[in-house]
């Protein structure tokens, strides 16, 4: 192929690509408006951090910076997403960039085209775009309330999953089996013509029937591996409004069963981690069952990873209250709670003590949140 043929080759996949996703028609003068621009946005070669985030959860990006930073010692540079001033004022970037050198601020509307988005107003839906947008081609992205018990870096680094697909999801809780049978349906008609993927055919949450299949509060993608990146924008598409107010958000809850959906309708490999979310809390009163309001996830060695649902003890009921987690359970019977503010337990599984070493973690992340939240108390008392 001739150096104009290339050219003429990018430029017939460029308009193809817009045609399909509007989105990608960058409103400034910044950036250009293509998919080869959103491409040459990502440094080869370069790992990142990307967290959404806005002003009511700014409190929880702060303790999840330091968690990562302070804590871990994870010198991967840090990208806080948000959509517009109104969601993250210019006052608390700067607040939150100056706990580091290495974190900068990105308004995703002066990224991409928000006419078919309405992100201002999208919730989750800010996440796949956060993730497409970013400068980093490796990236891993967070939820502001996940809490990491090992630094990014060994995701990167070690997990053979991930390094073998260039895409891994986290599994969410085994419950509500039988219902949900509308959104079972909906995911047979889209894959009726597909060959299912290797993650797919393994899935309990679709030949088993239970609810939700994926847990998104932490992603880690590749975006170097074309499959992945078209996986990503197919991911991005479903968090459009009109598809998110018609199919996305009435089938499934909020953004997260759109990314492994993308990514199997894409044809692209990912992997799921081994066990569906497990449980980090308490042994209740019979030492049968550990309790609490988060979800647990385990690295290749069924090492505690992260969890989310933040420091908090439950952030639904009491927003001063931290507790260092006492023992975790994995591939058990999970008893959800009837709401949010209803802790939830699980048993008949294999019950483990956390570590000292985990516990000491946990325990200086606290510490830490602490005091972040005697900064931020002082700053929204001086008007931030």
């Amino acid at each position: 192929m001739t150096p104009e043929q290339a050219t003429t080759f990018h430029g017939h996949i460029d308009e193809t690509a817009l045609a399909l996703f509007p989105f990608l028609r960058n409103p400034t003068k910044s950036f250009g408006s293509s998919l080869s621009h959103i491409r040459d946005r990502f440094k080869p070669g370069s790992k990142g951090i990307v967290i959404p985030n806005g002003q009511k959860p700014f409190r929880y990006a702060c303790h999840l910076i330091s968690n990562l930073q302070d804590v871990l010692g994870s010198k991967l540079a840090i990208e806080i997403v948000y959509a517009g001033d109104s969601d993250l004022p210019s006052s608390h970037r700067d607040f939150i960039g100056g706990l580091d050198s290495d974190i900068a601020t990105v308004d995703v509307l002066q990224v991409f085209n928000d006419t078919s988005l309405d992100l201002q107003h999208g919730g989750w839906a800010i996440k796949t775009f956060a993730a497409l947008g970013s400068q980093y081609e490796q990236i891993l992205v967070l939820n502001v309330d996940a809490i990491l018990l090992q630094a990014p870096e060994t995701i990167f680094d070690r997990h053979e999953g991930y390094r073998f697909t260039g895409a891994l999801l986290f599994q969410d809780r085994l419950h509500w089996q039988g219902g949900f049978k509308e959104r079972h349906k909906w995911w047979e008609e889209q894959l009726e013509h597909h060959t299912a993927s290797e993650a797919l055919a393994k899935s309990r949450v679709c030949n088993e029937g239970y609810a939700e299949e994926c847990d998104s509060g932490l992603v880690v993608l590749d975006k170097s591996r074309l499959p992945v990146l078209l996986g990503l924008l197919h991911a991005c598409w479903q968090n459009t409004k009109e598809v998110r107010d018609v199919w996305t958000y009435k089938m499934g809850y909020g953004d997260k069963e759109s990314w492994w959906f993308g990514l199997e309708l894409s044809g692209a490999q990912y992997t799921f981690e081994d066990h569906y979310g497990g449980m980090l809390g308490f042994m209740n009163a019979d030492n049968k069952k550990t309790c609490s309001f988060t979800i647990a996830h385990f690295d290749e060695q069924d090492k505690l990873l992260w969890y989310n649902g933040s420091l908090l003890k439950n952030k639904v009921t009491n927003v001063t209250q931290f507790d260092v987690p006492t023992h975790y359970m994995l591939d058990g019977v999970w008893e959800k709670g009837a709401a949010k503010q209803d802790i939830s337990c699980m048993k008949e599984g294999k019950l483990e003590e956390t570590s000292k070493e985990e516990r000491e973690i946990l325990g200086k992340n606290i510490d830490k949140a602490k005091d972040l939240d005697a900064r931020i108390e002082q700053f929204t008392t001086l008007g931030g």
